[in-house]
């Protein structure tokens, strides 16, 4: 059985990558799963791949699920389609994309066929991982609810280091009539 190795970069940073491993006979469905497995996102968004060719042109569709009416040519389901069916040359490149309302893309580039499976690998593998995923929500998602909703809250009415304390009449009582620390002026 063929095992296929997909290069899946993040758009933005082609320095940020995952090596996937996956059989021929697998679908694209879990080729998605697995993409997102290795970028650390959910699954609760729409998705896309796109057959390419070398100047990253989108061809034809294998999605996720119909989502418009109106297609020239209705696209292949992820489900119903072998990742091994839409190999059309050694170097097939594939664009990916996830929550179309955040536009996240990949870019899938096919980089070794091999006959041999690894015994200790589910299918499909994250095989290798360079760089830093972005984060899917940002911030927030990456440290946590609680993290983001602390808020530092100051009492500003009472006297802090650095800050001068008024009197009953709103006079400064640290500082002297010329602006000057009045123990400074003593010294």
């Amino acid at each position: 059985m063929a095992i296929l190795k997909f290069r899946v970069y993040f758009e933005d940073d082609d320095s940020i990558y995952r090596d996937v491993a996956i059989r021929h006979i697998q679908t694209f469905f879990e080729l998605h799963e697995a993409i997102l497995r290795a970028y650390e996102f959910d699954n609760k968004h729409k998705a896309t791949f796109f057959r390419s060719n070398d100047h990253w042109q989108r061809g034809r569709e294998i999605s996720l699920e119909v989502y418009e009416k109106d297609y020239k040519a209705p696209p292949l389901l992820m489900k119903d389609t072998s990742v091994g069916s839409e190999i059309k040359n050694p170097g097939q490149k594939f664009i990916y994309n996830y929550d179309f309302n955040k536009n996240w893309s990949f870019l899938v580039e096919l980089i070794n066929v091999s006959k041999e499976e690894n015994a200790k690998l589910s299918y499909p593998a994250t095989i290798r991982v360079e760089g830093i995923a972005p984060s899917q929500y940002g911030t927030k998602g990456l440290l946590g609810e609680k993290f983001a909703d602390v808020e530092e809250k100051y009492d500003l009415t009472k006297g802090t280091e650095g800050f001068a304390e008024k009197d009953e009449e709103g006079e400064d009582t640290a500082f002297g009539e010329n602006g000057v620390d009045e123990e400074e002026e003593q010294i």
